[in-house]
């Protein structure tokens, strides 16, 4: 449709004739109706989308979908809250029950729990942001996986060991580590406090004091593996430490004569050494000690002084003849 023509009145001939508008005032026209259509423009986003709050249609799809993915982790959430209740039941059964029937110490704080640093793909982390709810399951997940491997790891220990369970009452000392005949020793000093004989203040015995003559047969109370066999001047003196598992060591103090050596298998009722009185004792003795789980505990615990002589006698007549042919044969250690 064209523009409908213009007529403007000539006052000489009293006549319309046909309008000739200038082409600048023309333009300049058009450009005022271009700016107030551009400004009521601008006016309406401003009032439709900044007074109103109305998204665009861009913004709108964005969020759309931002809550759509905000659901599912959502949902993801709340299965880890599951993952790790049900890994929180499995940690406390593994180390508070599996680990300590068979003597285990639990695992380091900090390795296993909520608290288990976390580092993550750097990147990744970056990339997600600081504060979001992504980053947040991002580093639960990440903490659970690392959670999970290492409670089974702990769970083959527990495996591994289980495997030996038939062992167990072997191991665990539970004789007397000299001949319990009354007639050849008696208990110098019990597991407690006392005065220590040669400072003469109080401090804790950490173990029992068999008073007995030089050269009297040591016989490990439980079958085990020699952890290490010192020599020393001071302190202990010549002492042996045999690792039983399971939680258990014994500790063979104040030795004359030592008839074993650093990685030796050992069996219950095997002739290990002999007393003496090296290192720092007033007499001829035997310190004996009992470890579980790296603590040391009363060693009147694990054995019964009322045992058979008889009974001990076979035993120990039976661990000679399943000796190594090198021990039978007068193989010695002797004190430095």
């Amino acid at each position: 449709m064209s523009e409908p023509k213009k007529f403007d009145l000539n006052p000489e001939t009293l006549l319309y004739d046909l309008s000739s508008e200038p082409i600048l005032r023309r333009l300049a026209r058009y450009g005022l109706l271009f700016l107030a259509s551009l400004l009521l423009a601008v006016l309406y986003f401003w009032i439709l989308f900044g007074v109103l709050g109305l998204d665009t249609p861009k913004t709108a799809i964005l969020k759309n979908r931002n809550d759509r993915w905000a659901a599912r982790m959502a949902v993801m959430n709340r299965d880890l809250d599951r993952s790790e209740e049900t890994l929180r039941d499995l940690e406390m059964r593994g180390g508070d029950v599996y680990r300590s029937v068979f003597g285990m110490s639990r695992l380091p704080a900090g390795i296993l729990g909520e608290d288990l640093a976390v580092s993550g793909d750097e990147e990744v982390l970056e990339e997600i942001g600081h504060n979001s709810l992504l980053r947040n399951t991002y580093l639960r997940l990440d903490r659970l996986t690392k959670r999970t491997y290492l409670q089974s790891k702990s769970f083959d220990e527990v495996a591994a060991l289980s495997k030996r369970a038939g062992d167990m009452a072997s191991c665990i000392p539970a004789i007397p580590p000299i001949d319990p005949d009354p007639r050849h020793f008696n208990i110098s000093s019990p597991f407690g406090v006392r005065v220590d004989p040669i400072f003469g203040d109080a401090r804790m015995h950490t173990g029992v004091d068999f008073s007995t003559k030089r050269g009297t047969p040591i016989y490990a109370t439980g079958d085990g593996t020699v952890e290490s066999a010192q020599f020393l001047f001071t302190g202990y003196g010549n002492v042996v430490t045999i690792n039983h598992g399971f939680g258990y060591k014994t500790m063979y103090a104040h030795m004359n004569e030592v008839f074993v050596v650093e990685g030796m298998p050992i069996k219950r009722g095997q002739c290990i050494g002999t007393v003496g009185r090296s290192g720092k004792a007033t007499g001829d003795h035997l310190h004996y000690e009992v470890l579980y789980r790296d603590n040391k505990v009363n060693p009147a615990n694990f054995y019964d002084l009322s045992m058979s002589k008889t009974e001990y006698a076979t035993m120990v007549q039976k661990r000679e003849e399943e000796s190594p042919a090198v021990l039978r044969s007068g193989f010695r250690v002797r004190s430095r």
